[in-house]
Order: structure tokens, then sequence, then C-alpha cells
């Protein structure tokens, strides 16, 4: 997806995040983005390409995603075969930020595809068309990957981190928490306190043991949901409660909880 950002999206540092990749940009260095599901990486790098009026391609890498999804490949049109770029392709030569979002999805030959963009190179190596290509020099890798998530499985090797400045992304402090919930969606601030207690609430119960905690994204779908007019209690348990878990026991664990705090 190619997206030139027209206004810009709300984002709350709660670092010198900013900074850092203001500085990794003028000094042609990719960034590695590594935190929880929902702690605010992709709305980042949003914002950072409209502060820097740059176009922005992202990739939301799986399993499957490979280095020709990225890199292009030929198509038939009519009766002739044409080379399509992929998205990575483009950005190198338009001078795009290309963000890989959960790069550690994605197969092996994706990390192999990148490697040279990621050190003093910055070039990439189309195989099929024979063609070695220099990035343009807007041009910046943004990664993220979610470290810990169903470790040793999903992690990037240590060669590949060290390509990368990096960045940790975590939970925010309740009161910017808060702070988002509000300008996001409008609730009134005593409202998205409680949902953000509530989150740090789930984020603390370890011994339920949930693949996934609750997210910031999912207490501002909580949030919109009770500003648009939907009761509390069953907005909290759409939006955050029944996405963490279809264990029966674990939700009613969940709702019980929730409906004691809103």
């Amino acid at each position: 997806m190619t997206s030139t950002i027209q206004t810009a999206p709300y984002y709350k540092a709660a670092g010198r995040e900013i900074e850092v990749f203001e500085h990794a940009c003028q000094n042609k260095l990719p960034i590695l983005l590594k935190g929880p599901t929902g702690t605010g990486k992709s709305r980042f790098v949003e914002h950072m390409a409209h502060l820097l009026d740059r176009p922005l391609i992202t990739v939301s890498c799986h399993e499957e995603t490979s280095s020709t999804d990225l890199i292009g490949r030929f198509i038939i049109k009519g009766a002739e075969t044409q080379w399509l770029d992929g998205p990575l392709t483009t950005a190198v030569r338009q001078g795009a930020i290309i963000y890989l979002d959960e790069i550690a999805e994605a197969r092996p030959d994706v990390i192999v595809a990148i490697h040279p963009l990621t050190d003093h190179r910055r070039e990439m190596f189309i195989d099929k068309l024979g063609q070695t290509l220099a990035a343009h020099d807007n041009f910046m890798l943004v990664a993220s990957y979610n470290p810990g998530y169903q470790r040793g499985f999903k992690e990037l090797k240590p060669s590949t981190r060290q390509r990368f400045v990096a960045l940790s992304f975590q939970y925010p402090e309740p009161k910017i928490e808060a702070e988002i919930l509000t300008n996001e969606t409008g609730v009134a601030p005593e409202i998205a306190l409680k949902i953000v207690n509530i989150g740090n609430k789930i984020r603390n119960l370890k011994e339920l043991g949930l693949t996934e905690t609750a997210s910031t994204r999912l207490l501002v779908d909580a949030a919109k949901l009770i500003h648009t007019g939907l009761p509390r209690r069953l907005s909290v348990r759409v939006a955050i409660v029944e996405p963490l878990s279809d264990d029966p026991d674990i939700i009613a664990a969940l709702t019980d909880l929730c409906d004691l705090m809103i």
C-alpha cells in the first residue's frame, strides 16, 4: 500500500523516538521498531512519514510473504510479458519510506533480499532482471517485530537486528494512554482513564496465559464504541475481552473483572 499522508496522524511521543527517527533518516540508517502488538508502532511510522513529507509504502508481512512479493515479478499482459515492480523496488526507485510490519513473520528469503539495503551498499539485486539497483537518496527502510512472540520460532537473528537502529515500544504510562484515548475518540477523560485501568489490570494477569494482552488499539476501540453511545460494559466486552480469548472461562473471568471496573 502506497500513501502520502495528507493530515498528521495523532501520535503522542513517549520518549525521544521522533528525534531518533529524524537522525536515522538523516544518516540513511534503517530502523527496527520492537514491541508488542498495538503499542503504536504503525501509527508512529505514519506520523513520521507526514513529518518528513515522504511517501509511505506499508507491507503487512505474513508467513507467505516472499522476496518476490517485495521485489517484483513478470506478468502477462495481453500478448506481452511485462515486469511489475514490487513495493520494495518501488520504494527504492522513488525514495519512499517502506514499512515492513512484523518482518519476522515473513519467509527467510525476505531477510536475504533486504540485507544489501541495510548496510553501506544501500542497493538491491533483482535477480530476474539481472540488475543491481542503487537506492534513491530519500529511501528509508523501517521494519517492526514483536520480540518474544512464539519464542524460538519468530525471532530475528542477531546478525539481522544489528543492521538496524532499534527503538523499543511499550504500552504508554496510564496518563499518556488516557490522553491518547481521549484524542483518538473524544471519550470523556474520566472514562478514558477507567478503560486504561482495565487494560493495565489485564496486562498484569499473567496467570490467565493470554497469547496477547490488551493493546492500546483495543482500548481505543472500546472508547470509540462508548463515545458513540454503546453501553460501557458491552463496549468493553466486545472490544477488549472477546478479541483476547475464545475460552469461555477466561472470557467470563475477564468480563466479571471489567464489569467491576467500568
